[in-house]
């Protein structure tokens, strides 16, 4: 296949290909209608369903929730609880998927009649998932049922603990399963490995999967005339957390899953959820938010809660009706986001000095904080351009570690394997993320059984590396408008990637520094038009120092993500760099 622009190996040193069949923007056909039916098209849309996806609604991508193993269980018991007015007990992961999922669940129960209560660990103290310490205190409590959200399918001491004290563990979770399930009232979980139909919707965060079994226990309570005499909970109304927990978990954006975040970003612009209302003006965002907001401003601050604070301030906040609380705790959870940046930093820029050879770079260490080795992980991995697993070694010689993956390689399926092998003492995760806890003295003998089990498919992950483009265009034809035109293909996300265009080719008229690390450029085309450049945390990267370097007489292609810059007078696009190639 011939690269796109003849760029066989960029700055970057990759080849540039089109997505599927691309339209070259110069072409006189090229239009606005004609690059979203493209965009669907190439990421995988069947033709007959182009109508659908171009307005992701939840009637046309909603599954009968019955058709996940335990869901009926689920909500059948959940419904008893609701009708004798039992104490439900949420217990919920201290990341943003796991604080949404326990939100949804309390604001739907609490429309029901009941007043559950939310639990989230102390990462530092208690560590992940549910402990059969904290299920028996619950219990102990008073906890008539417990449901565990985003934890709870590897879990096996901890449920017998709470079985053997009469707890009854209803488990709502989307990580991976091994083959044998630990003892539960109920267990839904799309990734079960006895799963039929439901295996399809396998990339749903567990917030969608709090989601569905809400619908089916609204559906259980009519059938049984519950609101006979009182109004039924719109459901709706939540996708607001959905598309929170589901964006900022990296889950896949295809299927209804797309559905659920264009969706829950319309709820999420009326500003219902007081708490969510906070939660965005403490992020300085004055329009309504988008998708890229969920991962980059609002999931972030709600994260740092769990990560260097008081793991419930997430919960706190997304559940609360008392606007100066909800101001409060959006605060605090700005400033411990600001704290988390300053102490990431710090890490990051220690693992960077240590020898990471293999197929997976695996780095530990004593004294890094466990709060933002994920963060780091995925830093890592977009530099490295492989999987990365960063351990932090607590004083008692144990480490907990986070890991990201890139795609093609399943990180998730090999830390199972790992723990089945008796290398790990706790272990799970999806395909692109994974979470270990683990014996400093074994880390030599994980790390070699991750290279070996994963060097396959990272090597060939990595053959296939080449930066994708949907469109090229001169430097004029990068405005609001395409930007906008783009935008209707959307929302963009991990599986359904955000349009990439190339431009040029351009001469350098201005680059800098600016911020932490990132590169500012103006460029100009033989069109004569100018756009502004940013290469975000790439000042010290080749491409940053290409940028920085380049000289005024070379031209070079630019690619990467047109957006719209709004800080000026008037909106203007601008590209987001992902990559430059010299054009003469």
């Amino acid at each position: 296949m011939t690269p796109v622009l003849n760029v066989h190996s960029s700055i970057l040193g990759q080849a540039w290909r089109w997505r599927g069949l691309a339209a070259d923007a110069r072409d006189p056909g090229f239009a606005p209608d004609d690059l979203v039916t493209q965009l669907l098209l190439t990421r995988g849309c069947p033709r007959e369903e182009l109508e659908a996806h171009r307005s992701p609604s939840i009637r046309a991508f909603m599954p009968d929730p019955s058709i996940f193993r335990d869901m009926d269980k689920a909500a059948e018991r959940l419904a008893d609880a609701v009708q004798r007015g039992e104490a439900v007990t949420v217990f919920g992961d201290y990341d943003v998927d796991g604080a949404t999922s326990a939100a949804l669940l309390v604001r739907l129960l609490r429309d029901l009649g009941l007043s559950p209560r939310a639990y989230i660990p102390d990462r530092l103290m208690e560590g992940y998932g549910p402990s059969g310490e904290a299920l028996v205190r619950l219990k102990r409590e008073g906890a008539d049922l417990i449901v565990t959200v985003d934890c709870g399918a590897m879990a096996y001491d901890a449920l017998a603990d709470a079985k053997a004290v009469g707890a009854e563990v209803i488990v709502v979770d989307h990580h991976k399963c091994a083959s044998e399930l630990p003892v539960a009232l109920a267990l839904v979980n799309p990734n079960r490995l006895d799963e039929d139909e439901g295996r399809l919707h396998g990339h749903l965060a567990a917030v969608g999967v709090a989601w569905l079994l809400g619908a089916a226990l609204v559906r259980v309570l009519r059938a049984r005339r519950f609101f006979s005499g009182r109004p039924e909970p719109w459901l709706l109304d939540l996708l607001d957390l959905v598309a929170l927990g589901t964006v900022a978990d990296v889950a896949q954006l295809k299927g209804l899953n797309r559905a659920f975040v264009a969706q829950g970003l319309k709820v999420m612009g009326q500003r219902r959820n007081i708490g969510m209302n906070a939660l965005i003006e403490a992020s300085r965002l004055t329009r309504a938010p988008t998708c890229s907001d969920l991962g980059f401003a609002l999931g972030p601050r709600i994260n740092a809660g769990g990560r260097v604070g008081k793991s419930d301030l997430g919960v706190r906040l997304l559940t609360t009706e008392d606007a100066d609380e909800a101001r409060q705790v959006a605060e605090e959870l700005n400033r411990l986001n600001e704290e988390r940046r300053a102490i990431e930093a710090e890490v990051q820029q220690s693992a960077e000095t240590m020898p990471c050879d293999g197929a997976v770079a695996v780095l530990a260490a004593r004294g890094w904080h466990p709060g933002v080795i994920g963060i780091v992980a995925g830093r890592l991995k977009e530099k490295l351009g492989r999987p990365a697993i960063v351990i932090a070694i607590g004083e008692d010689g144990i480490g907990k570690g986070s890991g990201r993956s890139i795609s093609g390689v399943d990180l998730g399926a090999a830390i199972i394997a790992a723990k089945e092998a008796g290398l790990l003492i706790a272990g799970g995760g999806h395909a692109m993320a994974a979470g270990v806890t683990v014996a400093e003295a074994q880390i030599p003998e994980l790390v070699t059984f991750l290279n070996t089990k994963l060097a396959e498919a990272v090597k060939r992950a990595s053959g296939e590396r080449a930066l994708l483009l949907d469109a090229v265009l001169a430097p004029g034809g990068v405005n609001p408008d395409l930007v906008d035109a783009m935008e209707a293909g959307g929302p963009y996300g991990m599986g359904w990637p955000a349009p990439r265009v190339a431009a040029g080719p351009v001469r350098m008229i201005k680059c800098d520094v600016v911020g932490n690390g990132h590169v500012r450029a103006i460029v100009a085309g033989d069109d004569g038009r100018s756009i502004k450049v940013m290469a975000f945390r790439a000042a010290d990267t080749p491409l940053g120092q290409a940028l920085l370097s380049a000289p005024r007489d070379r031209r070079l292609w630019i690619a990467g993500r047109a957006k719209i810059d709004d800080w000026g007078p008037r909106p203007a696009a601008e590209i987001h760099l992902d990559d430059a190639a010299w054009a003469d």
